[in-house]
């Protein structure tokens, strides 16, 4: 459909740490596959669609590293994605805190989008900072 997006490209410091945690929450948990390989990259996209937005990791070249990411300076701040219930949210807040994933807002956990919102908000290994949003 025009206008819909095709793909997030993410330059990464990292590339395995990020492949890793990238892998885990895309794959395992929103059941995406890996779409693309290649040495300094890979990508992502939704299995259950044959067409969708996909998420291509980048690793950084050096000379590019410094200054490193933040999510207050232009640029992305953040990627949301959307689950169906609040269950699957505090599904999602448990397995993020048993790998370690500190949660931000934890003070106004999982209303920290405001008294309407039901969500879970992380960073990535870069951190940049994912939101996981119920819909209901």
């Amino acid at each position: 459909m025009i206008g819909d997006l095709h793909h997030i490209e993410l330059y990464v410091s990292d590339l395995g740490r990020s492949r890793e945690f990238w892998g885990w929450l895309l794959c395992d948990v929103f059941g995406y596959e890996t779409y693309q390989l290649w040495d300094k990259g890979i990508s992502f996209r939704p299995k259950s669609e044959e067409r969708g937005c996909y998420i291509v990791l980048v690793q950084t070249e050096d000379r590019f590293q410094s200054p490193s990411y933040h999510r207050c300076r232009t640029g992305l701040n953040h990627i949301a994605f959307q689950v169906d219930c609040t269950e699957q949210i505090d599904e999602l807040t448990m397995k993020l805190r048993a790998r370690g994933v500190k949660i931000l807002y934890e003070d106004r956990h999982p209303h920290a989008g405001g008294p309407d919102s039901y969500a879970v908000f992380f960073e990535d290994p870069d951190r940049i900072k994912v939101e996981v949003v119920s819909n209901s």
